[in-house]
This record gives structure tokens, C-alpha cells and sequence, in this order.
């Protein structure tokens, strides 16, 4: 969705509602390769103008679809969250803004604003750092491989702690250099 300022001028008295299904997903895979698919993206919300300041308030719930950060399968990832906009002409005064509510606020380089942009934006900052599929969160097993497999971070410390112990063998080697301090 794309508006110009001066069409939204005429929304002084009322805003622009809006209710829409957004087509995002060769943008949104194009800037974030990592996507496997955007089932699907809606906005619902207003646009409201007021003394050259344009206000935009949305709800966008999407469905994408992400490789899990464990074993790679392909895991839906819903979002839903509210997003909040001020556009503002160059020069004005920024300090009757808020700066601990969440509200982005932008200056336009043209006359143009393109909601569809600022969607793709919050979608990719609300993208979670871990994802896992179901069975992953149940607790299932780690991915293994031929030569390699995922530890739990237990795993790992225990393996770590049989390391350290020493082989009865070897044990005379570490009178050999007494000189030298062990590092652990």
C-alpha cells in the first residue's frame, strides 16, 4: 500500500481505515534469504493527517516460514504485533515525541509513503533469534549426523569434564617440566 501526502491531506477530519492482505513474500525473501516461505501477511489499521504530520497505526499478523536454528526443518513462525509511525516533514521539532513509547518516527524523502516497506521492516526486526520446531521443544533428540552431532549444552559440559581428567599413563609426563605452571 502506497499513499502520497497529499492524498492523505484529505483525511483531515477522519482517518483512513484499512483493512488489507499485504503480497510481501518475494520482498520479504529477497532482503531475507533465510525465509523459506510468507504464507501470509495482514494489516489492519488507520492513517491519520494532522498539520503536516502523517500518523500510521497498524496490527500485522503474519505467517512465515523459517529453518528451525537446531536442525534445519522448516518451522511456521507466526508474529503478530502492533506497529506505530509518524512521518514527518524535515525540520520539525522531535522533542514533543516521546522517546520511551514505541513509535518510529520518519522523515519522507518524497511525497510518497510506502506502507508495504514498513511492514517488511517490522516483520524482519520481530523475526525470533531461536526457532525450533515442536518436537525440539518437546524435548526430542538432537540432529546427528555421519561424524557430527548437536549437545545440549549438559552434554557438553560433561564431556568436558572427562577430558580433563587425566590418563594414569601420562600422568609421570607432567613431572617432566616442573618448571612450568598447568593451565586450565
Amino acid at each position: 500500500m502506497k499513499w502520497s501526502l497529499s492524498q492523505l491531506k484529505s483525511y483531515r477530519e477522519a482517518p483512513l481505515q484499512f483493512d488489507e492482505a499485504l503480497d510481501l513474500k518475494h520482498p520479504l525473501m529477497t532482503r531475507y534469504p533465510e525465509i523459506l516461505d510468507v504464507k501470509s501477511v495482514h494489516a489492519k489499521g488507520y492513517v491519520s493527517y494532522d498539520k503536516d504530520n502523517v500518523l500510521i497505526s497498524a496490527a500485522i499478523d503474519a505467517t512465515i516460514t523459517l529453518p528451525s536454528s537446531r536442525s534445519l526443518t522448516p518451522v511456521d513462525v507466526p508474529l503478530a504485533f502492533q506497529m506505530t509511525e509518524y512521518y514527518v516533514p524535515e525540520g520539525t521539532d522531535l522533542s514533543r515525541f516521546d522517546e520511551e513509547q514505541d513509535t518510529v518516527i520518519i522523515l519522507p524523502e518524497d511525497d510518497i509513503l510506502d506502507f508495504d516497506v514498513a511492514v517488511e521492516d517490522n516483520i524482519l526486526i520481530h523475526i525470533p533469534m531461536q526457532i525450533l520446531s515442536e518436537a525440539e521443544l518437546n524435548g526430542g533428540p538432537m540432529p546427528t549426523g555421519k561424524g557430527w552431532e548437536v549437545l545440549s549444552e549438559d552434554d557438553l559440559a560433561d564431556q568436558a569434564a572427562e577430558l580433563k581428567t587425566v590418563d594414569p599413563r601420562l600422568a609421570k609426563l607432567k613431572n617432566l617440566f616442573p618448571d612450568q605452571e598447568t593451565q586450565d
